[in-house]
């Protein structure tokens, strides 16, 4: 896009910038942070109707820093900071110091936050303006986005659907044009589920790269921060601001990795795919869309090889146990008071965890070590895995964890998130991996691939995305909302 481009956008298409198209419109003064936080609230104010993506709103505060980073950018402002000006969301998880943070669940609805998350306390400080918070399933519990506390959020591109979970607040504002940037954290897929329902860029670093601190352990491998974004430039701008070490956290990595947004082309790279990672039934639709994709890498001159990774349902159970465990862990003791105002699905699952032995969460970890013998071999051949993001476009909106009737392609399948292929590399939570989109289903919902990178190679994943997304552009194509 232009400078002289930029100059004459409407609200309509300033709401749906890239972060490297308005900072490049920020330094030439084509366009302010004020024109496009109007144009973004505007956004909001239209479409969160719809959606029910917000949980809360600082608009006013947003456009008096607008100002102010505008100011920055004249000749006799201060040096504009990496994001300065930028749009910002933040999952309704994610604290923010002296803001309500609710974790999606009745328990802490009013309560503010006596601290900020680190990621969050880089991307302001890198200049990022924070004008919405954005909704997620109770305390992030699964791979779609509902709560007692916020009601259910709607898929833009088909509003009968949900936004994926559990960051799925944060994906369906950025596929709607109503931030620019946002943040999510991924515990079993929650940045790549709602990334490839909503038709936008998702990435999950590997364990260590980005500081946590979101509970009270930074010591469990199983969750990770991270970008969703309208494209992979974006992602990278985020991940070079939020990732590195922290005093507060003693997994996260050194030194600290920068991304170039030049990553060369994919050229000669041997690809590894795979349809069912070995055990999960997928859609037709998705099948589809998934082996037009990978069309894609053959055309930008990689060798692609189907490849049997070998994982059976011992991946799911290992999963779901941890998950369990980690959750009861965290809020089991919340049942007694508030049992009754928790989603019932909820109640069960902190029920069960609280009944794992610690022999049992321990065992979970022979199944990740044998999973990493299977995948190993696969990664020492070939330089990156595709396969699909979720086995389905999308689920209902109501979709409830405990649905008997859940089925694809006519055979039952569990309705929390064996629907979901993105959680086995959370077991293995050292690959990093990208959701990309990948088509449409006729419903009109997104699909999605995850490119899964070998381990802490991250420079990898992104090369792979950037080249896959400049064959495959996604960025002109919008909801009809």
């Amino acid at each position: 896009m232009s400078e002289a481009n930029l100059a004459n956008l409407s609200d309509g298409d300033l709401c749906y910038l890239t972060a490297e198209q308005a900072i490049k419109g920020f330094k030439s003064r084509q366009i302010s942070p004020v024109d496009v936080m109007k144009a973004v609230i505007a956004q909001c104010e239209s479409v969160n109707p719809k959606l029910n993506a917000i949980t809360y709103s600082y608009f006013d505060r947003a456009l008096e820093q607008a100002r102010k980073a505008e100011k920055c950018y004249s000749t006799s402002g201060k040096t504009p900071r990496p994001l300065e000006g930028v749009p910002l969301a933040i999952k309704d998880l994610h604290p923010v110091k002296d803001e309500i943070t609710t974790w999606g669940s009745k328990i802490f609805e009013g309560v503010p936050a006596d601290y900020s998350l680190p990621i969050v306390e880089r991307l302001l400080d890198a200049g990022a303006i924070l004008h919405i918070r954005t909704t997620t399933p109770e305390f992030a519990h699964t791979g779609h986005t509902h709560s007692p506390l916020w009601g259910a959020t709607h898929n833009p591109w088909n509003l009968e659907y949900n936004s994926g979970g559990s960051s799925g607040g944060s994906a369906a504002a950025v596929a709607a044009g109503m931030t620019i940037l946002a943040d999510g954290d991924d515990g079993g897929g929650s940045i790549r589920i709602p990334s490839s329902a909503c038709g936008v860029f998702g990435f999950k670093p590997p364990f260590g790269r980005n500081p946590g601190c979101l509970l009270p352990t930074n010591l469990d491998w199983i969750l990770h921060l991270g970008p969703i974004t309208r494209s992979v430039g974006d992602a990278i701008l985020m991940q070079n601001v939020m990732c590195g070490p922290h005093p507060d956290d003693i997994v996260t990595l050194k030194p600290k990795l920068e991304v170039p947004q030049d990553l060369g082309d994919i050229s000669g790279w041997k690809v590894a795919f795979s349809m069912d990672l070995g055990y999960f039934e997928v859609d037709k639709e998705v099948q589809k869309n998934t082996l037009e994709a990978i069309e894609v890498f053959r055309s930008l001159g990689c060798t692609v090889e189907e490849v049997d990774v070998g994982w059976d349902n011992g991946a799911y159970d290992a999963w779901i146990t941890h998950w369990e465990g980690l959750f009861a862990s965290v809020a089991g003791q919340h049942i007694p008071r508030w049992q009754y105002e928790m989603d019932p699905f909820v109640r069960q699952m902190l029920q069960r965890g609280m009944n794992h032995s610690y022999t049992r969460v321990k065992q979970t970890e022979f199944v990740r070590a044998e999973m990493y013998k299977k995948l190993s071999p696969i990664m020492q051949e070939y330089q990156i895995l595709l396969c699909p993001t979720t086995a389905v476009p999308s689920v209902p909106l109501w979709n409830r964890c405990d649905n008997p009737d859940f089925k694809i392609n006519g055979k039952p399948v569990d309705a929390m998130i064996q629907w979901c292929m993105t959680y086995p590399f959370n077991l293995l939570s050292q690959c990093p991996v990208a959701s990309v989109p990948s088509g449409f289903a006729k419903s009109g919902v997104p699909t999605g691939l995850q490119i899964v990178g070998r381990t802490y190679d991250d420079v990898s994943v992104f090369q792979a995305a950037k080249a896959y997304e400049a064959a495959n552009p996604w960025l002109g194509i919008r909801p009809n909302l």
